[in-house]
């Protein structure tokens, strides 16, 4: 599933980007470390770098859904589980840039602009599981991150900081089978007199 939603997103960026960035910008998901970046990735690039997974205890819900198939019959499952994958943004210049930290500046801009387009993500960039999904895939860009101090982060991955935005997917979790349900199909109405009612 992570997989998956690393594809929409590198997706979606590139359909947003593909007007304002004449170049083959690359798309990576790698450690934002000091062996950055992997032989597979020629730079100028911009690195989404999951870093922290947790349920959103606020959209936690206990009723089950509910769906009607066109046969007539009916499957219930239990509630999705909302899951926060939480991403780290950042954007590597060209070796060769003569302004190493105005193309970042420019790449960067550019892709928070991409993000905050979409506080849902669009279905035509959709793929794998997260096709056909029965909740909407709500993003938030922007917001404060979940990293508490970002020094010591870059620090423990060896580099000098970068500018970088927080981004975060919520995705809705299956995490039951679904079985048949009957449903009601008729209605029974009865009518009589209460007990010690008049005659």
């Amino acid at each position: 599933m992570f997989n998956d939603l690393d594809q929409t997103l590198a997706a979606l960026l590139r359909r947003e980007l593909r007007e304002n960035f004449a170049q083959a910008l690359q798309i990576s998901f790698a450690a934002p470390d000091d062996r950055f970046p992997p032989q597979s990735v020629t730079l100028p690039a911009i690195n989404l770098f999951l870093y922290d997974l947790r349920e959103n205890l606020e959209l936690r819900d206990g009723t089950p859904w509910l769906e009607r198939r066109p046969d007539g019959s009916a499957v219930q499952g239990p509630p999705p589980v909302r899951v926060d994958v939480s991403y780290l943004v950042t954007a590597w210049s060209s070796p060769d840039a003569v302004d190493p930290a105005g193309e970042e500046h420019r790449l960067l801009g550019g892709v928070m602009r991409a993000l905050l387009r979409h506080h849902v993500l669009p279905d035509d960039v959709l793929t794998g599981e997260l096709v056909g999904q029965r909740l909407p895939l709500a993003t938030r860009t922007l917001q404060p991150g979940l990293i508490q101090a970002m020094g010591e982060f870059w620090r423990a991955l060896g580099i000098r900081p970068k500018p970088s935005l927080a981004y975060t997917v919520t995705l809705a979790i299956d995490v039951g089978t679904p079985e048949r349900v009957p449903l009601v199909t008729d209605k029974v109405f009865k009518m009589g007199l209460a007990a010690g009612g008049a005659s």
